[in-house]
């Protein structure tokens, strides 16, 4: 099993936005983004359900998950595998809806459905190509950060 790093926990709470992959039926991947990923302790990740019927659907049939979580500047992140365990209720279901109350999910007893709790075995950096022009994190950080200004419209 593979602990999170303090590294890894500070990229997955900044950013928020996890990338989940799961297994359909017949076997093709499902991937799916789930903008309430965070930390629950040093071994799991969770996610709450809020309009995922695919994604719970595949857990149940198959546990296995890997969640990709990426700082969109700077171009580096994780990969987590594991598996899932979908919590549908009792009392730690009702501990991570208040933790989720909590961090701010807007209603979150009412919206959320299940809430997704993955036992992380495997966690691998990730990291761009970019690095592989000897750039440092300065650099593509501020190469990207230019490119979402000038789409947004902002230069």
């Amino acid at each position: 099993m593979a602990s999170l790093t303090e590294d890894m926990k500070r990229v997955i709470r900044e950013q928020r936005l996890g990338y989940v992959a799961t297994v359909c039926p017949d076997g093709t991947p499902n991937l799916s983004p789930k903008g309430t990923t965070t930390v629950w302790d040093d071994d799991h990740l969770v996610f709450a359900d809020i309009r995922s019927p695919r994604t719970i659907a595949n857990l149940k049939q198959n546990p296995s998950i890997e969640i990709n979580v990426v700082d969109w500047f700077t171009r580096k992140g994780y990969r987590f595998k594991g598996i899932a365990t979908v919590i549908e209720s009792g009392s730690l279901f009702d501990e991570l809806v208040s933790f989720y109350e909590q961090q701010g999910l807007f209603d979150a007893p009412r919206r959320i459905q299940t809430i997704v709790m993955a036992k992380v075995q495997r966690a691998l950096p990730l990291i761009s190509p970019a690095y592989d022009r000897e750039v440092t994190e300065d650099q593509v950080r501020t190469h990207w950060e230019d490119y979402y200004q000038q789409i947004r419209g902002g230069k």
